[in-house]
């Protein structure tokens, strides 16, 4: 083990509360052989950037594109250390002084998903590829504004579009895999079993599809996240990743206190700008919704 690794915990047992929402394993322990790592430090580089463009910003006369490209900057280095409203704030004054930034309504996009807010970020995304047909992550992000605003048969498209991008990026196939199961679980794993073929083998989150498969079990997962992790920082980003899908995986098995839990361990990492941490709140929030939802079901027949 790499010295600047030594501050991360192994847990064999970890009992978390909530026990009367998570559901069983059967033959598993809850959330055992659990990887801790330090959550990630507010990067230096980035504050002393916000400072810099910031001074310019402030003190320079710019024209309108010249501010609003440095304001989607400075927005997308507040985004990368969690001030998402001073982030939000930049974006909107970019679309302001340059309304053909597409990158800025792609970023507003991500936002308006964030707060629930599906119209807008539609809006937002539509935007972002009416400008610029080809940004990429663009259909990533409406993809996912789709899914979660309950449209999975538009997300997998979106999806589709992204996986075909790059058809070896484990976390492509995962996410068409999440929108196609809510139309059809037993064809969406049967479709997840063919892009498996195609995933590169040295992306570790390759192993995260194969939990999905039924091909590996999830300690032996979280055995493995360790395996070729150089830095900290390299193993935090992993565990937000891993965090996030685990906390879908039992979602989607009715086990909601372990779910919580690994959305909350995701949100723990501090990796702001990861797509698993922007919406491993949003999923705490279903969670929450779907637990009071049931008690006061239960409540009206009592």
């Amino acid at each position: 083990m790499h010295k600047h690794l030594s501050s991360i915990i192994f847990l064999s047992a970890f009992l978390f509360g909530c026990a009367s929402n998570s559901g069983s394993i059967q033959g598993n322990p809850q959330m055992g052989n659990l990887l801790l790592a330090e959550p990630a430090p507010m990067n230096q580089r980035s504050q002393l950037a916000i400072a810099r463009y910031s001074h310019i910003l402030t003190n320079t006369d710019l024209e309108d594109e010249q501010r609003a490209q440095l304001l989607h900057q400075r927005g997308t280095l507040y985004d990368s250390v969690g001030l998402s409203g001073l982030a939000q704030y930049d974006f909107n004054l970019a679309i302001q002084l340059k309304p053909d930034l597409a990158e800025a309504y792609n970023s507003m996009g991500v936002h308006y998903t964030q707060q629930m807010d599906f119209i807008q970020a539609y809006e937002a995304f539509d935007a972002s590829l009416d400008i610029n047909p080809d940004m990429e992550f663009a259909f990533l992000n409406r993809g996912i504004a789709l899914y979660y605003g309950g449209r999975p048969d538009l997300a997998v498209r979106d999806f589709g579009t992204f996986y075909n991008i790059n058809a070896s990026d484990p976390y492509r196939a995962l996410w068409s895999y999440l929108a196609s199961s809510e139309i059809d679980k037993p064809q969406a794993i049967v479709e997840l079993a063919q892009l498996r073929k195609n995933l590169d083998e040295n992306n570790w989150a390759t192993q995260i599809v194969d939990l999905y498969l039924g091909k590996s079990t999830e300690n032996q997962l979280l055995g493995s996240l360790i395996a070729g992790v150089t830095s900290q920082q390299q193993l935090t980003d992993r565990l937000c990743e891993a965090y996030f899908y685990l906390g879908k995986y039992h979602s989607a098995k009715g086990n909601r206190g372990i779910a919580s839990n690994y959305f909350k361990l995701a949100l723990s990492t501090n990796v702001f700008e990861y797509v698993e941490h922007r919406y491993a709140r949003l999923e705490l929030n279903l969670l929450r919704d779907e637990a009071n939802k049931i008690e006061s079901q239960a409540t009206q027949t009592q």
